[in-house]
């Protein structure tokens, strides 16, 4: 497995690359908060699953629903999914993501 990394400087930017580069999806992705990252993995060879790149911010987000607003470039957590407007992160944490795990130990 090869993995490609881009780091961010806050969750904010993270966020905001990640709303703006998957448009085609729904206005609902999810982020793993863990070992001390937010991050999220995109697969770069889809058909093989051999390489990924690494977005991710030295941060850390509690589980649950954050609703994220592109125009301020802000986000807040919130209980559901309630405007098609906004683009809304699931962050999860993981008990254990052997993806990261390799991703973290090679930064």
């Amino acid at each position: 497995m090869h993995i490609e990394y881009e780091e961010f400087e806050t969750i904010e930017d993270l966020l905001m690359y990640m709303a703006s580069a998957a448009p085609p999806m729904k206005n609902t992705m999810p982020i793993n908060s863990y070992k001390g990252y937010v991050m999220s993995f995109i697969p770069l060879s889809p058909s093989t699953g051999e390489t990924y790149l690494m977005l991710y911010v030295k941060d850390s987000l509690e589980p649950g629903i954050y609703e994220f607003d592109v125009s301020s470039k802000s986000f807040k957590k919130v209980e559901s999914v309630e405007r098609a407007d906004k683009v809304y992160f699931i962050s999860l944490t993981p008990k254990r993501n052997t993806i990261a795990d390799i991703a973290i130990e090679n930064l």
